[in-house]
């Protein structure tokens, strides 16, 4: 998680030698700036005439009587009071793209937009019908909610073909700087590319290479000084500062007027990762800001709250799966020998060993098998996984590709041994559950699902899915509960990582 200070340009500023880059950045962000101002304008004035056709049964460019004159006028105002206020709630800025700032913004300007509507109609007795009201917002809302969703696919189209990129420039010590890039560069549609680094206060690494992965960050600087050459240099539009603890406050303001008349944003890294935007708020203290980051809520009423969830759901799961799981144990039973359901020992809440239930895929004596196939593990860690693993039947393959193998831990999950969404469970027998990190894994159930396999599940290294099951932990919610319930749908249907 990053602290942004945006530095806007004011002109050219003194003591400034070199131009100021021609930076592609805020080219398309004014681009996608005056599309998003553009679609909110069709979708804000479609939503007001069509709830006005379908209420009064005329739209508002019609000419008409009084009736229908005071409604177009109504129309009218709605629609720009709409759109300041999605101004307002800046909805449109290019910063929140990729994140779910991007949706919360215009949905709640609109909320509070018809809010206000609402009231001024119970306090001066306007006569705004609550109908019309009733079908603009909704309209409004998904026309809005959609055109982000065009945008930010087309973004991250362009950003994958190696456009639309945010060119950075990391300031710190170099494993700082190195954890900062690969945090940065982790999904390619963020669109962030590491050009250059400098490592204050050693000027032996100059020229040196930044070892990151999927390649290198060249070292190009050693004094918070040449900072502005730095950026000219590498061509970069941000200036990352990670590990400030080589700058005093003082430092810090300067630069940033320093980096004013270039146009160049100024990140601060507070050296916080998997951290949920909820969970973080800036409080300034004496004209200090201070990050601010709330407790985790796997405790008390959400736990209850999720356990509730947790029964209703498995219930109606199970009673929607029944015939799938009838058919496949049927598949099991008349092309193989052995036992349909396969219990597997692993890890529970709180440290407890519980049995987690499959449907069998393998062949009955595949754990003996184990030993023989070590040598071809794809997976790093505690994670076993080869695509042709000669040890899965037939039609073994076939459920694990729709993931159907997966469906009878719904039952552990009424017998409150798991829970629908949770990290990873893993076998009792890796001894994982002893490090000191990992053990915060036991604080919730394991789930039938969870972050490890909307991000990837297989194709996933072992510390990858573990950072990913710490930040579940830390940073769980009921809405993150059914976002990742959607993704683990569309994952099952498009195959990811399953084998």
């Amino acid at each position: 998680m990053m602290t942004i200070q945006s530095v806007r340009p004011v002109g050219s500023g003194e003591g400034v030698t070199s131009p100021p880059p021609d930076f592609s950045r805020s080219r398309w962000q004014r681009r996608h700036a005056t599309y998003l101002r553009v679609a909110d304008t069709v979708v804000v004035c479609g939503a007001v005439t069509f709830a006005q056709y379908a209420r009064f049964g005329q739209a508002p460019l019609v000419a008409g009587h009084d009736d229908h004159r005071y409604a177009t006028a109504s129309s009218i105002l709605i629609a720009v009071v709409w759109l300041a206020t999605l101004a307002g709630f800046r909805a449109r800025s290019t910063k929140i793209i990729g994140g779910v700032e991007e949706y919360r913004r215009p949905v709640e300007a609109s909320l509070w937009t018809f809010g206000a509507i609402a009231i001024a109609e119970l306090l001066l007795k306007l006569d705004i019908a609550r109908g019309y009201l009733a079908v603009a917002l909704p309209l409004g809302i998904f026309g809005l909610l959609l055109s982000r969703w065009l945008g930010r696919r087309h973004v991250a189209r362009k950003r994958r073909e190696g456009k639309y990129q945010t060119s950075v420039l990391a300031v710190g010590n170099g494993s700082a700087v190195v954890d900062l890039a690969n945090e940065l560069t982790r999904n390619p549609g963020d669109g962030f590319q590491v050009v250059g680094a400098c490592i204050p206060g050693d000027p032996t690494r100059v020229g040196d290479f930044l070892p990151v992965r999927g390649g290198a960050i060249p070292v190009v600087g050693a004094q918070i000084d040449d900072v502005e050459k730095l950026i000219v240099e590498c061509g970069a539009d941000t200036l990352a500062v990670v590990g400030t603890d080589h700058l005093g406050v003082q430092e810090i303001r300067q630069l940033i007027w320093r980096l004013e008349p270039m146009g160049v944003q100024l990140v601060v890294s507070p050296g916080v990762t998997d951290v949920a935007a909820s969970r973080l708020s800036m409080l300034p203290v004496a004209g200090l800001p201070l990050l601010h980051i709330d407790k985790p809520q796997y405790r008390g009423a959400e736990r209850l709250q999720k356990r509730g969830f947790d029964l209703c759901f498995a219930a109606v799961a199970l009673a929607a799966v029944l015939p799938i799981l009838l058919a496949a144990a049927a598949a099991i039973k008349l092309t193989s020998r052995g036992p349909v359901f396969y219990a597997s020992e692993r890890i529970g809440f709180g440290g407890k060993p519980f049995r987690m239930l499959k449907l069998r895929t393998m062949v009955v004596d595949a754990d003996q098998k184990l030993a023989e196939l070590l040598a071809s593990n794809e997976c790093d860690g505690d994670l076993f996984k080869i695509r042709d693993d000669p040890r899965v039947l037939p039609v073994g393959r076939v459920l694990r590709r729709f993931s159907i193998d997966e469906l009878p831990q719904f039952i552990n999950v009424l017998r409150r041994e798991m829970s629908v969404v949770g990290p990873r469970p893993l076998f009792a027998v890796n001894g994982h559950e002893t490090e000191k990190d990992s053990r915060r894994r036991l604080l919730v159930k394991p789930g039938v699902t969870g972050l490890w396999q909307v991000s990837g599940r297989s194709d996933l290294s072992w510390s990858d899915a573990i950072r990913l099951d710490l930040s579940y932990v830390d940073n769980w919610s009921m809405a993150a509960d059914l976002v990742i319930i959607a993704k683990t749908v569309r994952s099952v249907f498009e195959h990811r990582g399953a084998y």
